[in-house]
């Protein structure tokens, strides 16, 4: 007989897996030709090949009803200077892209002025996450724009990263293995 799993408190388990800093990302389309978008920390690349990407929206999400329905999207990851924009669209404003710049990726996705790098997908899957749904996009087209630094969330905070500790990891074939395999090789075990 196994014992009933303990209640998870949400608040603190939010508060633990905010010890892990995140880079911050517009998620966007176009709907009735007009953008529409928000703001996701739950967003991640997954594969090389094919060349795909992933994000968690909340299944409430008004954005995330446009996105589906287009079935294309675009990622605007943000720079460290645009602090404002991320506060625009992590709001419940229904016309979010009328307080910021912003362009269309080749694709014609809306993609903010001033990123940090934009990628061009489809949707390609959809699954369960619990109160967010798991979404596999496959991406068309990528680019970088001028900044230098990602807008980062620790501990429910906006950071960056210090100059003197932005040193790059010299590269190393078992650590690509591992950044893109990970799961997959049984000597990571």
């Amino acid at each position: 007989m196994t014992d009933a799993p303990a209640e998870i408190d949400g608040r603190a388990l939010r508060n633990l897996i905010g010890n892990f800093a995140t880079g911050i990302t517009i998620i966007s389309t176009m709907s009735d030709e007009a953008p529409v978008g928000f703001a996701c920390q739950s967003f991640s690349s997954l594969s090389l090949d094919p060349p795909m990407v992933l994000f968690c929206p909340m299944k409430t999400s008004r954005s995330w009803n446009a996105i589906e329905a287009a079935g294309r999207f675009g990622v605007t990851i943000l720079a460290e200077d645009q602090q404002d924009a991320c506060a625009v669209f992590g709001s419940r404003n229904p016309d979010k892209f009328a307080s910021v710049d912003w362009h269309r990726s080749p694709g014609g996705m809306p993609i903010l002025d001033g990123e940090l790098a934009w990628i061009d997908c489809t949707v390609e899957k959809v699954v369960d996450g619990g109160d967010h749904h798991v979404v596999f996009g496959r991406v068309q087209a990528f680019g970088t724009g001028e900044p230098d630094k990602p807008l980062l969330f620790y501990r429910g905070q906006y950071t960056g990263i210090e100059p003197d500790k932005s040193v790059p990891a010299p590269w190393r074939a078992d650590l690509e293995e591992f950044l893109f395999t990970a799961g997959t090789n049984d000597t990571w075990l």
